[in-house]
């Protein structure tokens, strides 16, 4: 037997005394052996999750892998899969290709209304049993469970009248091998979300792994995590421009060790120019988004570094934004996602880069200034300037970093 003990999400996890019984089933001829379930509660959605995982920094893999720090992103997912089904004209199917226990897909069929179908898959068996177990437990009818390797879940809906009006890939580490079946998994007009969690290979530490894998290099900087995202934009970009299809990302968000992208996927060439480089001198700090490479800094003359080729268009998509605001209020979710949310409503127009508080500190040998106080004086000489929903402390400005310190 194992045990399933209730534990409820806005308790920060403490366990409660209530206990199931469950007796041990098979799959197949594969036989179960959990021991010590434990039921949490993320938004409104009851979740079956190995007790190991909750008690753990590094959440084991087996019997299946759940890390409940990444809550924060589940609740993005919710709000953005929500926002997008308002305007989604067919089939509102959705794709879960590496469902693990469920935590997406269960949370998808059983908060969102529009859903009409969810499918979850999972190579692991015993996260599929317990992903079933939750769904049950949820009164959660409409989802059907696979037990498959991901390429070939994603291959079997690839014929038009089977692709998923949302399709979200969230693997271990890197997602690369998966964009090409799950860009034909997408339907014309749909939503495709994608998850990295590499980040040694997308801050630098293996170049040659980030060439191979995202086809462009990062550089290290204080604003490594745009360089992270905009790489996994142009991957995703470069493979789907192969295919004949043009990606319009609609948002991004960054939570931990967690990237994830949301595209909008449409069956058309795309005549638009968004691959290019984000030059930057480790000298100076002065740094560009452009379309070629730039060799020499035009501040102090040193040599630049290069990031790219990469995503240098929009990030986010203003109208989706301000619908996903309003999409928020009507779910369980952290209240951390509607401060995220307003601050991506203020730098949607705003230049690509970012600048930090203890970058402008050290530069000027001081105390980091407020960045309040920051915000207040380049708005006060006329520039653009906003916070930056990637870095609690960042901020983008038309600025360039010498009249930045000027002011300073």
């Amino acid at each position: 037997m194992f045990v399933l003990s209730h534990i409820d999400n806005n308790s920060c996890y403490k366990e409660h005394v209530l206990t199931y019984q469950i007796i041990l089933e098979s799959i197949g001829e594969i036989e179960l052996e959990i021991e010590d379930l434990v039921e949490i509660v993320e938004g409104k959605t009851k979740l079956l999750v190995p007790k190991d995982s909750l008690s753990v920094n590094a959440p084991p893999k087996q019997p299946a892998f759940f890390n409940p720090r990444a809550r924060i992103s589940r609740d993005f997912s919710i709000i953005a899969y929500s926002t997008f089904l308002q305007n989604f004209k067919g089939p509102k199917i959705f794709l879960d290709s590496l469902a693990g226990i469920g935590a997406h897909s269960i949370r998808v069929a059983n908060e969102i209304e529009s859903i009409e179908q969810v499918f979850a898959n999972d190579v692991n068996p015993s996260a599929i049993e317990i992903a079933m177990r939750a769904a049950k437990l949820n009164k959660v009818t409409k989802c059907d469970f696979s037990e498959n390797e991901a390429c070939r879940f994603l291959s079997s809906h690839s014929k038009r009248d089977t692709r998923g009006a949302i399709v979200d890939i969230d693997p271990f580490g890197s997602p690369t091998r998966f964009l090409d079946c799950g860009i034909r998994a997408t339907s014309h007009g749909g939503l495709l979300s994608i998850t990295a969690t590499d980040l040694p290979v997308l801050h630098g530490l293996y170049q040659d792994a980030c060439k191979r894998k995202y086809y462009g290099v990062p550089v290290k900087t204080e604003y490594g995590n745009e360089i992270a995202i905009r790489l996994i934009l142009g991957c995703i970009h470069l493979v789907a421009g192969r295919l004949d299809v043009q990606i319009v990302p609609l948002f991004v968000q960054t939570n931990m060790h967690y990237y994830k992208v949301y595209v909008k996927v449409l069956v058309r060439t795309d005549s638009q120019e968004n691959m290019g480089y984000i030059v930057h001198c480790k000298s100076c700090g002065h740094r560009k988004v452009q379309n070629e490479k730039e060799f020499s800094c035009e501040i102090c003359s040193t040599k630049l570094d290069s990031a790219g080729p990469l995503w240098i268009g929009n990030l986010y998509d203003k109208a989706f934004v301000n619908q996903m605001l309003e999409e928020q209020k009507k779910f369980l979710v952290d209240k951390s996602c509607e401060k995220t949310l307003l601050k991506c409503q203020n730098e949607i127009c705003m230049p690509g880069t970012y600048f930090t508080l203890d970058e402008i500190a050290r530069k000027k040998r001081c105390a980091p200034i407020s960045l309040s106080k920051i915000i207040e004086k380049l708005q006060k000489d006329g520039f653009q300037v906003s916070q930056t929903s990637l870095d609690p402390s960042g901020f983008r400005t038309n600025a360039r970093i010498d009249k930045i310190l000027q002011i300073f």
